[in-house]
């Protein structure tokens, strides 16, 4: 490796070091009920988010919360002196994306059939650190 792409390299993962991101695949909800919910939290900061999922009826928000909570503990490995209460850490991007869908037959009136999709998504939540001049 070049010296300029070992420094572009490392100027990007220092770059990275303040994000932390968490994948969950084929989560067996519809993508329409997740966003419903990823809505919510999208730009709040962290702690804010996880009360609001906490408190939240929805099934999905549990899924979230979780996830969420990890997405925390992967800026806490990366950032083993950091603390998260004084880090600012809040919900840079949150994206939900469908996933694969199950399809399944129902019988219909006079021997048709009506075809069943069973929906499932993809999330991935990414944890930005707030700057000294940004304010949330």
């Amino acid at each position: 490796m070049g010296v300029r792409k070992r420094e572009a390299a490392d100027a990007r993962k220092e770059a990275n070091k303040s994000l932390a991101f968490a994948k969950l695949n084929n989560c067996p909800t519809s993508p329409r009920k997740m966003r419903l919910v990823a809505d919510l939290v999208r730009g709040q900061k962290v702690e804010r988010a996880l009360n609001i999922l906490r408190f939240s009826s929805k099934e999905a928000s549990r899924k979230l919360e979780k996830l969420l909570l990890s997405a925390i503990n992967n800026w806490e490995q990366k950032n083993a002196e950091g603390n998260v209460a004084e880090a600012g850490l809040f919900v840079k991007e949150i994206r939900v994306d469908g996933g694969m869908m199950l399809k399944r037959l129902r019988p219909a009136p006079q021997g048709r059939a009506h075809r069943i999709r069973k929906r499932s998504n993809h999330v991935t939540i990414v944890l930005g650190q707030l700057d000294n001049t940004q304010s949330n």
